[in-house]
């Protein structure tokens, strides 16, 4: 998870995560010459070195090159928790690691006939008690394009203070094929593949319902049962049908809807939920609320469709609230 640093006083900002480069941005002409020397430091001990690696992102508002610089290693001392100091005098850039000097380097406006005097100075470091605001930057990406399920999400995980985002806010992401068997391996496919891509935190969810007199169709197939880009309307339309061709009485319309949570991180192993939510197959569709098979899935013993809850009471007894409860009790353990 991503980590922000704010220097209000300056108007300078900062982002640590691991994307493993450094990006730094400004207004100002000719900014790059300026932390020149910060670019070459990171790539000499960070940019190839599997061990640290860890990416930074800076934005600077106004030409703060010293505001930039020590904000530059505070960061670097936050993700490898090392004591690297630096040093800008007479153009000299040096860099120290534990009180000893790593790397010197000539820059803008430097005066040959001052370098012994600089070399003989004491470091003058950065000052301990300088403050930062240091927060997480807490948001989720959602793969999905359906803006209905986004929504039962965004509910879900607003209360945690998480932004979240869908596949809807990346349209250059190429589409991920669902080729698993399995409810976990298509969650686990395309939270992955998409948390490479983007070096985000993803959750990925494959649903769907479950039938039990039709031996659990359409299952993984709940969202293409009636075809290829089926709508809503087509997979209920096909459901009844299949219904109807059996005899079939009101007690053995059993289902239940699934879910399989996966949440992929860079660097971590995946985190991976599942639950149900029992009820029946109704024989008329019930409702306006809710997207897929709701207006046909009779939640447990109260006559009514999911598509006729509202949104807040759905949330609370869903099967991807259910999942979410799950994954939260072990949330905090894994997003250390």
């Amino acid at each position: 998870m991503s980590q922000i640093f704010k220097d209000v006083e300056n108007n300078v900002f900062g982002k640590l995560d691991a994307n493993g480069f450094l990006l730094i941005h400004s207004f100002e002409e000719n900014f790059r010459e300026k932390f020149l020397p910060i670019e070459n430091f990171f790539k000499k001990f960070f940019e190839d070195n599997d061990s640290e690696s860890f990416g930074i992102e800076i934005f600077s508002v106004e030409d703060k090159t010293d505001a930039v610089f020590d904000l530059f290693f505070e960061m670097v001392r936050t993700a490898t928790g090392k004591d690297f100091q630096y040093q800008l005098s007479n153009g000299v850039f040096s860099a120290y690691l534990d009180g000893k000097l790593i790397h010197l380097e000539t820059y803008g406006d430097f005066d040959s006939e001052k370098l012994s005097d600089t070399l003989n100075l004491k470091p003058d470091f950065v000052k301990k008690d300088k403050k930062y605001q240091i927060s997480e930057d807490k948001t989720i990406l959602i793969a999905t394009h359906n803006e209905g399920k986004t929504k039962e999400f965004r509910q879900m995980f607003s209360k945690l203070g998480y932004t979240v985002e869908n596949l809807n806010d990346y349209p250059e992401l190429p589409e991920v094929e669902e080729n698993g068997s399995t409810f976990e391996a298509n969650a686990r496919l395309k939270a992955e593949t998409i948390s490479e891509l983007t070096g985000k935190m993803v959750l990925a969810d494959d649903s769907g319902l479950k039938v039990d007199v039709l031996g659990g169709l359409p299952g993984v197939w709940s969202a293409r049962f009636a075809g290829d880009k089926a709508t809503d309307a087509a997979n209920n339309a096909k459901l009844l049908h299949e219904l109807s061709s059996t005899a079939i009485t009101p007690e053995r319309r059993t289902a239940q809807f699934h879910t399989t949570l996966v949440v992929a991180a860079p660097g971590k192993e995946s985190l991976v939920v599942e639950a149900d939510w029992d009820g029946y197959i109704a024989t008329i569709p019930k409702g306006e609320n809710g997207f897929g098979y709701d207006p046909l899935f009779e939640v447990g013993e109260t006559g009514k469709t999911a598509a006729q809850l509202p949104l807040e009471e759905k949330n609370k007894i869903s099967h991807r609230a259910k999942a979410l409860e799950k994954l939260l009790q072990v949330w905090g353990e894994w997003a250390k």
